[in-house]
């Protein structure tokens, strides 16, 4: 049951991604580059996830896990402090 829903919040995370990052192209509103690039952070993490916990138990991923999501929120932060129209 935990691999269909880590597989399922990747997926998730992939979708806000793509759709985001096609908002962006249509209509180069820079807040949607930055969201879409926070999902495609978030998406990179919840692999790292399934990694950690499917694939690789005996491995602790954590502090990278941990690291991709701090990267992400902060780029996303960077996107809304500083981008502004």
């Amino acid at each position: 049951m935990a691999a269909t829903i880590y597989a399922l919040c990747m997926l998730t995370a992939l979708a806000c991604s793509y759709l985001l990052l096609q908002a962006w192209r249509r209509s180069s509103y820079r807040l949607l580059l930055w969201s879409g690039l926070c999902f495609a952070g978030l998406t990179v993490n919840n692999l790292f996830l399934v990694i950690d916990k499917l694939v690789l138990p005996a491995v602790d991923l954590s502090v990278w896990r941990t690291s991709l999501a701090l990267l992400a929120m902060a780029v996303l932060l960077y996107g809304l402090i500083w981008e502004s129209e």
